[in-house]
């Protein structure tokens, strides 16, 4: 690799590594408040959806198949890399289709995110997974954009930077919503 190539490598890792930082301090910062406004009373318990179940299934695949992408286009299998590509991203989008399933049987059992008939518990629930479906959808736009590129055969085994980065940020989602998933299971 030549020496600009190994400078935009690491300098796009950096940037990449500073805004999951980022996102991960206002993570850190809502579920701290979460569980100081639990203990503060008037807080209302219920289950999970069901669709959070199966959604966080998705998301765990999801990562399998990016990883597998990733392992592919290092043994130079660019026709293997697209299909994992495509594989993560239609799981990705299932993900998110079930994000908004759970919102509605949220919503259909009386939890709403504001207003009158809101609780906190809801108010942080929705909060928290919108957050990280916005990400997502971050994640989903990177998603079609290196596998479109893979598609048009721009990565290689020597030169895989868009799937390198992807792949770290698809693989910090899915550990996001593992852990926003525990959280609200055991964090009452």
């Amino acid at each position: 690799m030549n020496e600009n190539f190994e400078l935009k490598r690491k300098s796009l890792k950096n940037i990449l590594w500073l805004g999951i930082f980022s996102i991960i301090m206002v993570f850190s910062g809502l579920t701290s408040a979460y569980i100081i406004r639990a203990k503060g009373g008037n807080w209302l318990h219920f289950q999970l959806p069901d669709m959070f179940y199966v959604s966080t299934i998705v998301i765990l695949l999801s990562s399998a198949t990016m990883y597998l992408a990733q392992k592919n286009i290092q043994k130079n299998n660019t026709v293997s890399t697209t299909k994992y590509l495509l594989i993560t991203l239609l799981l990705g989008i299932l993900f998110s289709v079930f994000q908004f399933l759970a919102w509605k049987e949220l919503y259909q059992n009386g939890i709403v995110y504001a207003g009158k008939y809101s609780n906190p518990a809801g108010s942080f629930l929705y909060l928290l997974t919108f957050l990280h479906l916005v990400h997502l959808v971050g994640g989903i736009i990177g998603l079609i954009i290196t596998t479109i590129k893979s598609i048009l055969k721009r990565y290689s085994a020597e030169n895989y930077l868009g799937i390198e980065l992807i792949s770290i940020y698809w693989h910090f989602l899915d550990a996001l919503w593992v852990f926003l998933f525990l959280f609200l299971i055991f964090i009452r």
